[in-house]
């Protein structure tokens, strides 16, 4: 009888899908409570999620102060901190979000001008 294993995480990488319009973003956002950096950082994910990936993101908002033992399952040193992780590969912002071009980038929605 053969036995089915479920794919490693190299396996899963090569055959992910690149490139295509119709994939949904996962995206988890971790703030620290209300301040002022935290809201800016929401505000402008979800302004950048609604003017390029309209109907295709799902964002989770995390609060650090709610739920302190996620920083450290996800390695998080900074906040706010945007986390994609999907479609792979796997990518990491910090900051508050503010420039629309390096968030797009840095999510692979956007080509980098050399």
């Amino acid at each position: 009888m053969a036995v089915k294993r479920g794919k490693t995480r190299a396996e899963a990488v090569e055959k992910a899908p690149v490139g295509h319009d119709n994939e949904t973003y996962v995206l988890r956002l971790y703030v620290t409570g209300l301040t002022p950096r935290s809201t800016l950082a929401i505000a402008n994910v979800r302004k950048i999620c609604d003017q390029h990936l309209a109907g295709r993101y799902e964002l989770e908002v995390i609060d650090l102060y709610q739920q302190p033992e996620l920083a450290k399952g996800e390695q998080i040193i900074a906040a706010p901190t945007l986390i994609k992780t999907l479609p792979l590969p796997l990518r990491r912002l910090i900051g508050d979000m503010s420039d629309p071009e390096k968030v797009l980038i840095g999510m692979d929605l956007k080509a980098r001008t050399s």
